[in-house]
């Protein structure tokens, strides 16, 4: 007669199990709780995002102008020295300004959103 071997081999492991988990919560319907921590990131995450957009691309288009200014003085020193100067200063002033610009709009947006915050957090920290 022959006789059938029926064997069950099972092989744990821990990380790919996190990873199943991990892989499975993106696709479970969040809680209520759930969604009011992540509207709380997500509230939180914007107080400073637009301030930083802003602000870089301020000083980003500054260093540009001042490297300009720059070139202006050094490569045209004959013609465009005196407009050298302006344009650098502009530049200048425009990456001095940038972080002023940042701290303005991120205590705008904090008074701002500091209400719906602050509800959020009384409402999870029951």
């Amino acid at each position: 007669m022959d006789e059938k071997k029926e064997t069950f081999h099972y092989t744990y492991s821990a990380s790919q199990q996190v990873e199943i988990k991990s892989i499975r919560e993106k696709y479970m319907p969040p809680t209520e709780e759930e969604d009011k921590m992540e509207r709380l990131r997500r509230l939180d995450r914007s107080v400073t995002k637009a301030g930083g957009v802003i602000s870089l691309t301020v000083g980003t288009v500054s260093s540009l102008i001042l490297g300009v200014g720059m070139c202006c003085t050094m490569a045209w020193a004959s013609s465009l020295f005196i407009p050298g100067i302006v344009i650098g200063i502009v530049g200048i002033a425009g990456i001095i300004a940038a972080y002023p610009i940042y701290a303005h709009m991120v205590r705008r947006r904090r008074k701002k959103l500091a209400p719906e915050i602050l509800r959020l957090t009384d409402e999870l920290m029951k």
